[in-house]
């Protein structure tokens, strides 16, 4: 591979794809694994060479095996930490859906292999909230942020209250009533999508989204997100996902489409499609190409988020850097602000987080909220 293949801002969502082989000298490999291990894909990586039978020099090897090595023992904290979940919450008869890579894992789909996990993400009625929270205070997660400011934000704003945390194993739990924030451009009623789910087979208790509300959630959560540090991970875990759907199921791609339009997430259904394609090559049937290009917004704005999107699906890696990188992330972040809250909400709170940030010690956690 040259110099400037090496430097190809994509590389790595390349040879995950299998649109191009890993490099072949040292440097190449020290580029390819730490832009792997910067996009938390080190393990997926790994899972993905060996399926194609691709040889690995020794001095990767090791790395990428640790990187399994890893990986598997949190896919197996996991499982252990559902159980406890499912415990907690049945006790108290509270329904619930798991979402995101802790449905990926509970169901056994493809997105999970290889993927490394982090917070466990629960769907909940509205009216099941508090409930909810009490019955997992009592199976020892716990409320730690004590700021009367954050705890309004996120009860009152947000489509979750604050993160809860087991005293003793340190696992996080973000407890959600609906997929976006109530404040959001993007309304979502919960209770539908709840309406719809699915138990896992063999696993008593558990239940997560139908396979068209599983992928448009992974889809409004990638595209309305700020933070795009597992931006490439997530759009994979797209790629895993549609591609399993729709083998199994050849009227997958019609029902969601469909019920992109009942929840109103078309726009975020067209930006996910627009990067599977631009990184992994036609994903959609032919035949839906014309209805998914009514989906596009104007132009400018078109161009304008290809961009935008482009920069925040990389790796935050060296290689991967270019020219205005800095000015893309900052308005993703400015972006998914204007996208969560109206300005009348919006312009307060982002005053007083960069209070806080400039002033900490002034910023009292026991402060009544503003």
């Amino acid at each position: 591979m040259q110099r400037d293949a090496l430097q190809h801002p994509d590389l790595l969502a390349q040879v995950l794809t299998g649109r191009c082989a890993p490099p072949a000298s040292d440097a190449g490999w020290l580029v390819l694994l730490s832009q792997a291990r910067r996009a938390n894909l080190a393990a997926r990586l790994a899972s993905h060479l060996d399926a194609a039978g691709i040889a690995v020099p020794p001095q990767a090897r090791w790395q990428l095996d640790g990187a399994v090595k890893a990986q598997r023992h949190v896919a197996r904290l996991m499982d252990l930490e559902l159980r406890r979940v499912a415990q907690a919450l049945r006790g108290d008869g509270v329904e619930f859906v798991l979402l995101k890579g802790a449905a990926y894992q509970a169901a056994g789909l493809p997105a999970a292999s290889a993927r490394q996990f982090g917070d466990i993400d629960l769907l909940v009625r509205r009216a099941d909230l508090a409930a909810a929270e009490a019955a997992l205070m009592g199976g020892g997660w716990v409320n730690l942020d004590a700021s009367a400011y954050d705890q309004r934000y996120y009860r009152e704003w947000m489509h979750e209250i604050p993160p809860l945390t087991h005293i003793g194993r340190g696992s996080v739990i973000d407890l959600h009533h609906t997929i976006v924030p109530p404040t959001s451009v993007f309304r979502v009623d919960g209770g539908a999508l709840l309406a719809n789910a699915l138990p896992v087979a063999g696993r008593p208790g558990l239940q997560v989204l139908q396979p068209e509300d599983m992928v448009l959630h992974s889809m409004v959560h990638l595209f309305t997100d700020g933070e795009f540090d597992n931006g490439l991970r997530d759009l994979l875990d797209l790629w895993d996902l549609v591609r399993h759907f729709s083998a199994r199921d050849a009227g997958f791609w019609d029902r969601l489409l469909v019920r992109a339009g009942q929840l109103g997430l078309e726009r975020p259904l067209h930006h996910a499609l627009q990067h599977l394609e631009r990184l992994a090559g036609p994903t959609m049937p032919e035949r839906l190409r014309p209805q998914v290009r009514r989906l596009q917004p104007p132009l400018p704005v078109r161009g304008m988020m290809q961009w935008l999107l482009g920069v925040g699906l990389r790796p935050q890696h060296p290689a991967c850097r270019q020219t205005g990188d800095g000015l893309a992330r900052w308005l993703l972040y400015v972006r998914s602000h204007w996208l969560r809250m109206p300005l009348r909400l919006l312009l307060p709170h982002l005053l007083r987080k960069a209070w806080v940030q400039r002033f900490p010690a002034k910023a009292s956690p026991q402060a009544p909220a503003a």
